[in-house]
């Protein structure tokens, strides 16, 4: 009786970046010009070139990492060594970080609309069409929700500052190595070890990590913009007020 083929192990299973997006734009239906920008950049510029490029570029990073030597396990525990974790995974984690914030304005835009709803039923008004557009109105940035939309962006530059930070502290000067010199446990002495393709993978880290500058920037616009935004309201609606009394009005509707 002829012996079965074991089954091959199902392939890796990756994140559904398609459905990240469109979760992402659905909440950025209600924030600024500049924000929809942030959007943009984020997928073809981040997301678009991690899914496409960059996980190609580092399919071969442990197999490709090779040591002159053929002691069992030195490649293994040289490659963890220099290489802790993979920017592959790191990027993914960050990606999904810095647009988690996100999630807080649409919760918010949810409770908002329930609300809505809940009065305009009250008020004896039951017409379908009504309770359909409530359902999709853009939310003006007003209130309670712009104290919601301005922490998820101070919460967005944060994650991406301290992931610049962690690049570097794991890859000083984010560039990619050409040959490391590794001595751990069982490497019999010092062996060179060589990395794959080091110069491609340093320009995939620089423009990734400039990508990221780039959303920095928008990030920090896009909270002077809502800044100056609410200010100029404020001094235009009530004269000579204070701005005291306008951080007041902020904290009551929050």
């Amino acid at each position: 009786m002829p012996l079965t083929p074991p089954a091959e192990p199902d392939p890796e299973p990756k994140m559904n970046w398609a459905s990240f997006y469109a979760v992402i734009s659905g909440v950025n239906r209600h924030s600024t010009g500049i924000g929809r920008i942030w959007l943009s950049v984020l997928f073809i510029f981040r997301i678009l070139v991690l899914v496409v490029a960059a996980e190609s570029v580092w399919g071969d990073e442990k197999s490709g990492f090779t040591c002159n030597t053929q002691q069992p396990g030195c490649n293994s525990v040289c490659y963890d060594h220099f290489f802790p974790i993979s920017h592959i995974r790191l990027w993914a984690l960050q990606l999904i970080l810095v647009s988690t914030p996100a999630l807080l304005v649409a919760m918010h835009v949810a409770h908002r609309r329930h609300v809505d709803k809940r009065l305009y039923k009250l008020s004896g008004r039951t017409n379908p069409k009504d309770l359909e557009q409530i359902k999709t109105q853009k939310m003006k940035i007003t209130g309670a929700l712009w104290w919601t939309y301005v922490i998820s962006l101070l919460f967005r530059i944060i994650f991406e500052v301290t992931f610049m930070y962690v690049f570097y502290m794991i890859y000083p000067g984010y560039k990619m190595i050409r040959l490391v010199k590794c001595d751990s446990y069982p490497c019999p002495n010092t062996v060179d070890c060589f990395v794959s393709r080091p110069t491609e993978k340093t320009v995939f880290t620089v423009f990734m990590l400039a990508a990221s500058g780039v959303c920095i920037l928008l990030n920090i616009a896009e909270v002077v913009f809502l800044v100056g935004k609410a200010c100029g309201k404020h001094l235009n609606n009530a004269g000579d007020s204070t701005l005291g009394a306008w951080i007041q009005q902020k904290l009551c509707s929050f």
